[in-house]
């Protein structure tokens, strides 16, 4: 199982950038030198758009620095198939390398790693972060779209993309998650306000302080989304407020407010048909 202090990090320690790192640890005396032009890219590759400034930058930092980690290849006759490093192999070319460092990997090996990657998603003590690293590593180590990953699992899509979103999640969203202090549910909540910075910040707070359940986190992200101030969304979430406590001086019933996504309801709960009647005299119904 993970570290859980590694999950903490930032997401640069978190996600390999094109290849798990604890495989390149155990194959340190495997690196080579490929010459440049005998690696081939794999046409099965998902990313078709690269960001030309990006590229242009890793080519100048390869320029100075070389390649600093090696790309991973299988043999295909006499020329090599990239499987991961495939933007270092361009930004390399580009950067006049004529030799790039490389892992070279039987296919039999890869399907090994590729198994126990989707193995270990389907364990039942991996935490929610460490299967959406694992979708992670099947999506850029194998260059396996969510559709294929999904069908792998016996998935739906929808619940592997949900997994890989998790990711994406602000470091102490993903720390509270992997410690257990927040649900998987609590936090795609926290990940639908991602156009919102600082009210990730304060629904996380409010779960981890106020023990807010999933439907009262979900609530705040639709009354946010609407625009609503702090106060206010936390006024839609919260049983016992100034408003509710006005309306239930008011009718002298215990008042609730109940917000969904199209809208809410008032809740005014009363124990008989009198406490009823006196209501409706007070609403002047």
């Amino acid at each position: 199982m993970a570290n859980k202090q590694t999950l903490g990090r930032g997401l640069d320690a978190l996600i390999p950038k094109d290849i798990d790192v604890t495989i390149l640890d155990e194959d340190k005396n495997r690196v080579q030198k490929l010459l440049i032009n005998e690696v081939l890219p794999n046409p099965d590759q998902p990313r078709r758009q690269h960001d030309q400034t990006a590229h242009k930058e890793l080519a100048s930092s390869i320029k100075q620095h070389g390649v600093l980690q090696p790309i991973i290849v299988v043999k295909q006759g006499g020329q090599y198939r990239i499987v991961a490093g495939e933007r270092r192999w361009r930004a390399a070319k580009d950067a006049g390398l004529t030799e790039i460092p490389a892992i070279v990997r039987s296919l039999e090996e890869l399907e090994q790693v590729e198994l126990a990657l989707i193995e270990n998603i389907q364990r039942v003590d991996l935490s929610p972060l460490e299967q959406a690293l694992a979708v992670y590593k099947l999506q850029h180590q194998f260059n396996l779209e969510l559709e294929k990953i999904a069908d792998k699992l016996g998935k739906a899509p929808s619940t592997v993309s949900n997994l890989a979103r998790l990711l994406q999640l602000p470091d102490a969203a993903r720390q509270a998650l992997s410690e257990g202090r927040i649900s998987e549910g609590h936090a795609r909540a926290v990940l639908a306000l991602r156009e919102w910075p600082n009210k990730q910040t304060e629904l996380l707070e409010s779960i981890l302080n106020n023990n807010w359940t999933v439907r009262q986190a979900e609530q705040y992200v639709v009354a946010t989304k609407k625009g609503a101030a702090k106060a206010e969304a936390s006024s839609h979430t919260a049983s016992d407020n100034a408003l509710t406590k006005r309306l239930s001086q008011k009718t002298g019933q215990l008042v609730k407010i109940k917000h969904t996504a199209h809208g809410g309801q008032l809740i005014i709960h009363f124990a008989n048909d009198d406490e009823l009647q006196k209501i409706t005299k007070i609403l002047g119904v």
